[in-house]
């Protein structure tokens, strides 16, 4: 939406077209336009917002809702990302002004999961671990990863689980006094928890 008697905000011609990675993910939007010279600020998806600060491209998708000032997937080259007073903000080589950043009002951004910065030894990215079953130490099927919470100072694990024949939702710290080990490729997080709590 423009402001009455201002034009609609204008797509910056120096953005391409492009295919979204198969390993695409959705890490945040663009909120509005921050400054005159073109910067952006952006809604990370993400207490650690390291894919944004460390990707330079960025696949661009509009949103569901409201105004639209383009479609399909764009590329994004982005110039520099960083943390400013606890929000980011970006500037990127096609963006060059405010009406340009204003355009992009709203848009979805996604990165590759191959960009992501590697995870150190016992850290692991949400998205990495939904869809993984959880069993316990004795071998049973505790449910699958449905998503992750961030309760204050811990994460919570939220599964999907079958009890007596009707799905349930089962919640599980995701600390390591109730986490025994994380199998990414085995798909699998075994824990120190009882079917009953």
């Amino acid at each position: 939406m423009s402001a009455p008697g201002r034009p609609a905000p204008v797509l910056p011609s120096g953005l391409e077209p492009a295919e979204l990675p198969a390993d695409a993910i959705e890490v945040g939007r663009i909120a509005d336009a921050w400054g005159i010279k073109g910067w952006f600020k952006v809604l990370s998806h993400s207490t650690d917002p390291e894919a944004l600060f460390s990707s330079r491209r960025w696949y661009l998708q509009p949103t569901e809702l409201g105004a639209r000032t383009f479609s399909g997937t764009l590329l994004l080259r982005i110039r520099e990302a960083k943390d400013h007073s606890g929000s980011i903000v970006a500037t990127a080589h096609e963006v060059d002004d405010r009406n340009a950043a204003e355009a992009l009002r709203g848009a979805r951004v996604f990165i590759p999961r191959s960009s992501f910065p590697t995870a150190d030894t016992d850290e692991y990215y949400w998205v990495d671990l939904i869809g993984l079953s959880v069993v316990n130490r004795e071998g049973v099927e505790m449910g699958t990863v449905k998503e992750l919470l961030s309760a204050g100072p811990q994460t919570v694990l939220v599964l999907d689980s079958m009890s007596e024949g009707k799905q349930e939702e089962r919640m599980i710290p995701f600390v390591a006094a109730f986490v025994d080990a994380v199998d990414l490729p085995g798909k699998r997080i075994t824990v120190d928890w009882q079917p009953d709590y």
